[in-house]
Formats: structure tokens, sequence, C-alpha cells
């Protein structure tokens, strides 16, 4: 094919770099399907998992006016074309409503139809991910990843070529190695057609996070688990394998692969180095699982029977048909590295500063007199002015803190209750002293971007990044554009979630 390069040359081609602004070499089912274990499923929002592949990775629906756009790679085997999002999504919130299958089989993953576990908010659907709340580069290029909070899940029940029964097969995935929770399950993989558990060994699916119901790895976790059903394992015993260490990189790669009596576990550092064997060996030991009974449906973000309470970040995965060696698996390793994965800003609009203190102005027609306020631990809007009470002007003034779990974004201590923060919590926010806990960290962090109605900040919450700040009767509320609460209105959603932001009044 190449037959003048040098032998460097072909390794470069070989691992997948884009070595030209034209030439693409092998991507990760390339190099699958070299090593004779071909991707029977093949999703990605962030990049084409074949050197060929043109087509769309996938879709997203625009509150505005609910327009769907399909989002593919800037060119084939390249990253996603984050600019005609950024421009489709202008001024308004998306979703991801489709991850489409790039091995031409359609296996596209949708919003999950609840099974036995109905998703919290959308009466027996999941919730669909926020198409900007994982924004990444590859090779410098921005891409977004989906970002999956709890309640959100992605499934395909009727799905084709997917192992069932004891038959061999392999998947990976990128995931974002910070972002997890102990809630079952955060799974990709193969799982029940039903969307319901019918036992022991229906399942076998890439786990990652915190859960110790079942069983545990090294440490406190996270750690990358096979979901078999009615189990998550990290080697034979079903209670723990001290080889599975707990692994919490950036970007990482997460491997599961099953056959007759056999499977492996093996996870890395998606932008560095090799794959490490976690396990490797026989079935688990105990029974249910030897042979296997898997029934070929997908599933991300949510476990086999729907269980919706798990959190996690997924770029991309693929799942094979046969049990691919470590060599093939090692190799694709390298091309997820050769894709330098890399941090990208989560805030845009006018900046904030660490340490400064502000106060943030309603932008809605007729209330732009009022700022965001607190009463005791209720946050509320109410009208403020130079010649306001000292009582008030500290309540509707906020201290702007480094994110408690993520610092790429911020938190909001209240000036007069020095401890306490603004939280979310059932979607409505709160001022509560922070207890120090995960969950609080994580319910105080949020995100500012431009104001979707073109004036000042509207603040995302971090954690479930299709909800904004928004006054609504005067009361605070993380709100969706869009759902099942009084507060998810679509009516003036762009003007409630807009403020400016200015000095202080205290």
């Amino acid at each position: 094919m190449f037959p003048q390069l040098s032998v460097e040359r072909a390794s470069v081609l070989a691992i997948g770099l884009v070595a030209t602004g034209s030439l693409v070499a092998a991507g990760p089912c390339d190099i699958y399907s070299s090593g004779g274990t071909p991707c029977v499923a093949a999703h990605s929002t962030t990049r084409a998992l074949y050197s060929a592949y043109s087509g769309a990775l996938y879709q997203v629906k625009r509150g505005s006016d609910n327009a769907t756009a399909d989002i593919a790679p800037l060119s084939a085997g390249g990253v996603a074309n984050a600019a005609a999002q950024d421009s489709f999504c202008a001024s308004t919130t998306c979703l991801i409503t489709i991850i489409y299958d790039q091995s031409g089989r359609g296996n596209h993953l949708s919003q999950a139809l609840g099974g036995y576990w109905k998703g919290p908010e959308a009466h027996g659907y999941d919730n669909l991910a926020s198409a900007t709340g994982a924004p990444v580069t590859l090779n410098g290029q921005k891409a977004y990843g989906v970002f999956i909070s709890p309640g959100t899940g992605y499934r395909n029940n009727a799905a084709s070529g997917i192992a069932t029964g004891d038959a061999a097969e392999g998947m990976y995935a990128v995931l974002d190695g910070t972002h997890y929770n102990d809630g079952c399950c955060f799974d990709y993989g193969n799982a029940e057609t039903s969307g319901t558990d019918t036992g022991s060994g229906h399942m076998e699916a890439i786990y990652f996070g915190t859960n110790t119901i079942w069983g545990t790895g090294a440490g406190s976790g996270p750690w990358i688990m096979a979901d078999l059903e009615n189990g998550l394992f990290s080697g034979s015993s079903p209670k723990n394998n001290a080889g599975d260490p707990s692994i919490s990189y950036r970007f990482l790669t997460a491997a599961v692969k099953g056959g007759a009596n056999k499977w492996a576990i093996r996870g890395g550092n998606a932008a560095s180095g090799s794959l490490s064997t976690f396990y490797s060996g026989a079935r688990p030991s105990v029974s249910g699982y030897n042979p296997m009974s898997k029934e070929g449906a997908i599933v991300l973000g949510i476990g086999g029977d729907n269980s919706v309470g798990a959190q996690g970040t997924f770029y991309e995965g693929v799942m094979t048909s046969g049990y691919p060696s470590d060599a093939t698996e090692n190799s694709v390793q390298a091309n997820i590295v050769a894709a330098k994965y890399a941090v990208a800003s989560l805030t845009s609009g006018p900046a904030l500063t660490v340490g400064s203190s502000i106060s943030l102005r309603v932008t809605t027609p007729g209330y732009t007199n009022r700022y965001l306020a607190h009463t005791g631990a209720t946050v509320n809007t109410q009208v403020v002015s130079s010649s306001s009470s000292t009582t008030l002007k500290q309540q509707a003034s906020w201290t702007v803190r480094t994110g408690l779990a993520n610092s790429g974004c911020f938190s909001f201590e209240s000036k007069d209750t020095p401890g306490s923060f603004i939280r979310h919590s059932s979607f409505v926010l709160q001022v509560n002293a922070n207890d120090g806990t995960k969950q609080f960290n994580e319910d105080a962090t949020f995100c500012p971007q431009a104001g979707l109605n073109g004036q000042g900040n509207s603040i995302r919450s971090w954690s479930y990044p299709t909800r904004y700040f928004r006054h609504f009767d005067n009361v605070g509320y993380a709100a969706s554009n869009g759902g099942v609460h009084t507060f998810d209105a679509t009516y003036s959603f762009n003007n409630d979630v807009s403020f400016v932001v200015s000095t202080g009044f205290a």
C-alpha cells in the first residue's frame, strides 16, 4: 500500500495518527478488523472511529424550536465538527438525541425507555444529555462528549450483530475518570433487550464508579468493573479483586471482554501510556455466569434494568464480534493516545474573578430591578438598589470561589453567611452550609456561559448541565429548557436564565 514508507512512518500510520490534512490512517475499528474482531457497534461524539467514516456522529436538538441537526466529522476519519454544533445551538440549549453507530449495522443509541426502574423526571423515559456539558479537544480541535447526570440514559433494544448467549465479544470506552458516583449503574455495553433484569449473566458491560453493593477492587475506587447483571465484578470473586485498582485518570480507557468461561478487565490512561490487565481468567465463581446468557441490547449510562442513579462522561466506545487479543487492544490504546484528548474550557461569556464579590441582576423585561438574593436558605430575587439596607445588600452579594467539584467552574459563597453556598437540591436553589461531601460540592458547582438572551451570563449546573440558574415567580431554581416541573417552562426561558454580573452590593 505504501511501499516507499519507512518503518517508523508505517508505525505512525498503524496507530492512527493524522499524517496530513487529507491522509488518515487506521481508526480503532480498522484496527479491530485487522485483528479479526470487527466492530459491530461504534459510538463517539468526538471523532470518527474508522479512517473512512464521514457520516453523522450524533444528532442534537435545540430548545428554541426543537429542530435537529446531525454533527459529522470535519473530514473522513476526523474530529467532530464542533463549530457546526455551536452555530446550530447558538442562543439556545441543545440536547444529544441520537449517538449514531458508525459500524453500518444501525446500532444507534437513543433516549432510553424506562424498564423496571423509571427515569425520575421523564415519566418512564430517561433524560437526554446536554450537548455542551463535556467539551474537550482532540489534537487541538474542539469536540463534545456525553455528560451523563443521574436520570440520563441511552439504549438500543433491537441491536444487530451484538453477542448473545455465550458468544465472545470485546468492548472499550473512553471516559472521564474524575466524573463518577456510587449509583447504579454507569455502564456501556451488552444488556437485556427487555429493559428489565432477566437474571444473572444476561449482561456484559463496562461499569465505572464506586458502587460497593456487589463487589469492589482495591482501595476506595472508582473502579473499572464488569456489569454481568445481579453483580458488578472486578474479578473471579464476586466480592473483591485486589488486582483491580482505584483508577481516576482524567481521560480513562476502560476495556472488558468475554468468551467461553473467560473474561478480562483492562484499563489505562487514555492520554498516555499503555493498558494494564486488572483481571484475566475464568468466569465468576458463583452460579449464573458460566455459560453466559447475553441478550445483545446496548446501553449507555444506565443499568440493564434501566437503573438510573449513576453519573459519568462518555467520549467514545465500541463493541466487537469475537474476543480481541491483548495486542489488538494495545494498538487501539495507542490510537486513543494519539488522538490527544485534552480538557477544554467549561465557561464562556463575561469572565468571573475568584475572590471577587458580585451581584446578579435579572434581565427579564419588567424585572430588571431585581437581583439574585436569599432569605435564609431560600434563594430568591429581590429589588435591590444603592439605598437598600446593609442586610439586603449582603443577601444579594456573592463571593466567587473556585468550583468545589471542578476547578474549571465556580461556586458562589453567601456574603452574609460565610461558609454557605448556593447549591441545588431537588433542582431548587438553596443557600446551605458546606458539609464537605462530594454531593454538596457537585450541587454547588456552576459553569457560567454567555447569556442565552445576549446579556451577561447564564449559569449552568456542572453536575446537571441541562439546568441553569432561573428565577421563576421570584424563586431560584436549577431549571431546564422544558421538562416536567413548572419551573422548566420554555416561556421566557432565555431571559429568566440570563443575569448581568456587577460588582457586589457588599
